[in-house]
């Protein structure tokens, strides 16, 4: 049997990172459905589909494959045979994904493919809506939230370190404008599911949170 731990919350919150880390830790797969999501996005970017065009974004979902690789122990986002990796990480991307994860027809796609991956391996996952849908039978669930100044604070540092120029008070504004808009959609909303352990990592370091995880896991 395989081992499933689920982690959801905002945007921002040190998921993917913390994920990534336990993973390693504890020797499991990291699956990361944001980076999923951001590929389809990605797809319907270069499609130049619009993300109001509902009947465009059902009809183009169908022509794309979406697997996960795993390279000397780094996750690899593989879109209709071509590495993404390095292309899906930039704001456009991200506000894609969040319009086309509100869409029932490619969240069926990507939920499928990533139950199919939790049934053959011991899997840590993460995103909006792993512990409520994507696993609702997970092993360990986690809700991890940090405040909306620090999650600010977070990116606009990784931004700033990748050479881009920008402004805390817009990256604020947009954090608060995508948790509305995650919160809300009417498909898998963001939520604490209720057998979830709530962490809110404000004010600990990643390592903190990466150790609390691993400690449920193990308990």
């Amino acid at each position: 049997m395989s081992f499933n731990v689920a982690i959801d919350g905002p945007a921002g919150a040190g998921k993917s990172t913390i994920a990534r880390q336990a993973a390693k830790q504890l020797n499991f797969i990291y699956v990361d459905t944001g980076a999923m999501y951001r590929a389809m996005a990605l797809f319907m970017l270069r499609k130049g589909i619009s993300s109001e065009d509902t009947k465009g974004l059902e009809a183009a979902c169908k022509e794309v494959d979406i697997t996960i690789e795993y390279q000397n122990g780094e996750q690899q986002v593989i879109l209709n045979g071509e590495n993404v990796n390095g292309l899906i990480r930039t704001e456009e991307v991200g506000k894609m994904a969040s319009a086309v994860a509100r869409n029932g027809k490619i969240r069926e796609k990507l939920v499928d493919l990533q139950q199919k991956l939790a049934k053959k391996a011991d899997v840590i996952m993460d995103g909006r809506d792993i512990g409520t849908c994507v696993l609702p039978q997970a092993d360990v669930k986690i809700y991890l939230t940090a405040s909306v100044e620090e999650r600010a604070r977070r990116r606009h540092k990784e931004l700033v370190e990748r050479g881009e120029d920008c402004d805390i008070e817009k990256i604020k504004a947009d954090i608060i404008a995508r948790d509305e808009q995650d919160m809300n959609r009417e498909i898998s909303p963001l939520k604490k599911a209720e057998d979830a352990v709530l962490l809110d990592g404000s004010d600990m370091t990643i390592q903190e949170v990466t150790e609390e995880i691993i400690g449920l896991c193990r308990r």
